[in-house]
C-alpha cells in the first residue's frame, strides 16, 4: 500500500513564519507519524543555521490491546500539534493513550508530553532512569511511570512489543531508542535525523539530504562519537526496517546507507591518535548544557575528539575511563548540592592527572561550586589551566557563547597545533604545492556582527562566482572565529583594503586576540544598515554587504558562497591589494 499523507494543520506565528501539522498515515503497520513542520526556523538553538528549517517527530502506535505515543513537539506547536493528535484518536481522544514514551527530556521534543499528562492523568509515562529524574524535576504534579533499562519491554498486544535501548548522550544524558519488535521500526529521536523540512516525509534524495545529515552529525553527535558506536553496537542484533527519527525526514529508502555513515563517521572521530577533550556539565542545571555545548563546538571546528558526560548522570566508572583518555578536560561547574554530581566532581578530579589541560567555568545555576576553587584543585594536581576560570556575572548573551566557542577552540587548537605544523612542513616542499602557491588574491577583511557580538577575519581566498544575481565565494577555514557568524542567513560585510593602505590593517587583524576581545578597538568604522551592524572599515577601498546563501565542506574548509546586497567604493583610482605567497600550503 502507497503511503498517504495530509495536510493537518496550519498556522502563522507571531514573527509571521508559517507552521503546520502534518499526518503521516501506514509509517508501518498500527503506526503512524504526526510531524511537526517549522518551515521558517533559521536556527536551532546556538548550535547552527538552518538552511532548510526543521521537523519534530512524534509517532501514534495502535497496538491490539494498549496504545503508545513516543515523542511530543515544540512548545510553538502547542495548538496545531495537540488538534492533530486528537483528530487521529477516537471518540476517548488523549484517553486512549495507555503509554507516553519519552526518548528524552529535551524541550523540542518533551514540551508537549507534559500537556498530554496533563489532559490524561492516566497515561504511563515510560523513560530511562535519568528522564523519569528530570521529568519529576520539571512539574509539579505526580504521574505513572515505568523505569526501563535496556533490553525491557512493553507489549501492546497484537505482535507490538516495544524493546528499549538505553543510549545516553545523544544528544542528551537520558536518551533512549524504542525498538517495535512487531513493524521492525526504531524510534531514535535525535539520533539519525537532520534538520531539513519537506512535504516528502521520507529520505527520498539522498544527494539533497546528505549534506544536511552530515552536518546534524558534525554539530550534535560528533562530540559524542564514542556513544554513537556504543549505541549501533546495542542495536546490532536488531532487524530494523525504519528509523522513525526526530528531525527531519524518516530513514526508509538509504536507510542502511545513512547509519552507516554514523559509524564512519565516528570511527573517524575516535581514531587512536587525535588528542581528546572531555567536557563535564550538568544537564538541566542553569545554562550548563548550553555552554558546554558551546565550548565544545569550539573543540570540534579544530579536529581534536571529544567526549562529553553529565555529571550528575554519568556512571563513574566510564567518567574515569573518558578522564583517562583524555587530553584535556572542562569542567562545568555543578550545583554544590546536588550529591551524585559533587561525587562524580570528585571522580573526574581522581582520574586527572599532570600534563592534562583544565578549563573551569561557572554554570550560570545559582549555587555553583565556586571555580576558582575547583580550577586551584586541578592545577594542584599538575593539570596546566589554559585560561582563568571563566565567569559569568550577568545572563549569558551572544558576545557570551562567542567567548566560551573561542576559549574551546583555542583549547583544541592547543591540542592540534603541533600535528597541524608538522603536517604542513611535511608536505609544503612538493612542486605541485609551490604551483599552486602561485595562485594570487586580493586582500579582504570580513566582518560580522550578531546581537551585542563582532569578529572579523582577514581574508584572500575570495572569488566573484556569478552575476545573477551579483554573488562570489570565500572559503573559512572550519576552526575560525568568524565561521560561526557565516551560517546560511547571515548577513556579513567584505572590506576590500587598498594597495599601498593595508599593512596596518593586516597587522591589526592578524593579532591573535583573547577569546572575548574586542576585536576593533582603535579601528575607525562605521555600522553597515544591511548586515545586522557588521563594521564597514573606513579605511578599506570599498565594501560589499553580503548575505550567505550556501555553504559547501571542502574539509578543512568551509566554501561561503554569498549574495551581494549593496556595497561602494572609496576612490574609483586607487586598486586592490593583492598577496602573493610561495606555497599552497599557507595563506
Amino acid at each position: 500500500m502507497a503511503t498517504s499523507y495530509a495536510e493537518g494543520g496550519v498556522a502563522t506565528t507571531a514573527d509571521g513564519k508559517k507552521i503546520e501539522t502534518q499526518v503521516v498515515r501506514e509509517v508501518a503497520r498500527d503506526t503512524l507519524s504526526v510531524r511537526s513542520l517549522d518551515w521558517g526556523r533559521e536556527r536551532f538553538d546556538i548550535e547552527f543555521g538552518l538552511e532548510e528549517g526543521t521537523t519534530y517527530n512524534s509517532y501514534l502506535i495502535r497496538g491490539a490491546d494498549k496504545t503508545a505515543l513516543v515523542d511530543a513537539s515544540h512548545r510553538k506547536f502547542e495548538t496545531l500539534w495537540m488538534d492533530t493528535l486528537r483528530a487521529q484518536l477516537g471518540p476517548g481522544g488523549l484517553a486512549e493513550i495507555d503509554y507516553l514514551v519519552v526518548s528524552h527530556t529535551e524541550p523540542d521534543h518533551s514540551a508537549l508530553a507534559l500537556d498530554v499528562l496533563r489532559a490524561n492523568p492516566d497515561a504511563t509515562v515510560v523513560g530511562s532512569k535519568v528522564c523519569i529524574s528530570f521529568l519529576e524535576e520539571l512539574v509539579n504534579f505526580k504521574f505513572k511511570h515505568v523505569t526501563v533499562k535496556g533490553g525491557d519491554e512493553v507489549d501492546l498486544g497484537g505482535g507490538h512489543v516495544l524493546e528499549f535501548v538505553v543510549a545516553p548522550n545523544l544528544h542528551w544524558p537520558d536518551t533512549m531508542f524504542t525498538y517495535d519488535r512487531g513493524t521492525g521500526v526504531l524510534y531514535t529521536c535525535d539520533a539519525f535525523g537532520l534538520h531539513y523540512c519537506s512535504a516528502d516525509p521520507w529520505d527520498t534524495d539522498v544527494d539533497v539530504l546528505l549534506p544536511h545529515y552530515k552536518f546534524y552529525y558534525d554539530c550534535l553527535m560528533k562530540p559524542n562519537a564514542r556513544s554513537v558506536l556504543t549505541a549501533l553496537r546495542k542495536c546490532s542484533g536488531l532487524d530494523v526496517g525504519l528509523v522513525a527519527n526526530g528531525h527531519g525526514p524518516m530513514l526508509k529508502h538509504n536507510m542502511k546507507f545513512l547509519m552507516d555513515s554514523y559509524e564512519g563517521w565516528s570511527n573517524e572521530a575516535t581514531a587512536k591518535g587525535a588528542p581528546s577533550v572531555a567536557v563535564m556539565y550538568t544537564a538541566g542545571y542553569g545554562e550548563s548544557d548550553r555552554l558546554a555545548n558551546t565550548i565544545a563546538k569550539g573543540v570540534s571546528k579544530t579536529g581534536a575528539a571529544l567526549e562529553m558526560a553529565d555529571l550528575r548522570s554519568e556512571d563513574p566508572q566510564e567518567l574515569a575511563e573518558m578522564v583517562a583518555r583524555a587530553s584535556a578536560v572542562v569542567v562545568m561547574a555543578p550545583p554544590k548540592s546536588n550529591a551524585a554530581a559533587q561525587d562524580n566532581l570528585s571522580m573526574v578530579l581522581s582520574a586527572s592527572h599532570a600534563g592534562m589541560a583544565v578549563l573551569v567555568a561557572e554554570s550560570y545555576g545559582g549555587e555553583d561550586e565556586p571555580v576558582d576553587a575547583l580550577n586551584a584543585s586541578f592545577v594542584a594536581q599538575g593539570l596546566d589551566a589554559i585560561s582563568a576560570p571563566l565567569k559569568l556575572v550577568d545572563a549569558p548573551t551572544e558576545k557570551t557563547y562567542q567567548t566560551f566557542e573561542e576559549v574551546g577552540t583555542d583549547l583544541g587548537q592547543s591540542l592540534t597545533l603541533k600535528a597541524t605544523n608538522k603536517k604542513k612542513k611535511d608536505s609544503g616542499s612538493g612542486d605541485t604545492l609551490k604551483a599552486l602557491g602561485r595562485l594570487s588574491g586580493g586582500l579582504y577583511i570580513m566582518t560580522a556582527r550578531r546581537g551585542d557580538s563582532s569578529t572579523a577575519m582577514l581574508a584572500s581566498w575570495v572569488s566573484q562566482a556569478s552575476f545573477e544575481p551579483l554573488g562570489f565565494t570565500v572559503a573559512v577555514a572550519k576552526d575560525r572565529a568568524i565561521e560561526s557568524f557565516m551560517q546560511v542567513g547571515d548577513a556579513f560585510v567584505l572590506n576590500v583594503l587598498e594597495e599601498g593602505n593595508a599593512s596596518h590593517l593586516m597587522k591589526h587583524f592578524l593579532t591573535r586576540f583573547p577569546p572575548g576581545a574586542d576585536r576593533f578597538e582603535g579601528v575607525d568604522l562605521v555600522p553597515s544598515a544591511r548586515c545586522a551592524g557588521a563594521p564597514i572599515l573606513r579605511e578599506a577601498l570599498a565594501y560589499v554587504e553580503c548575505q550567505v546563501q550556501s555553504r559547501a565542506d571542502l574539509g578543512d574548509h568551509w566554501l561561503i558562497y554569498s549574495e551581494c546586497l549593496d556595497g561602494n567604493v572609496s576612490s574609483a583610482d586607487k586598486v586592490t591589494a593583492v598577496h602573493h605567497r610561495k606555497t599552497g600550503v599557507y595563506y
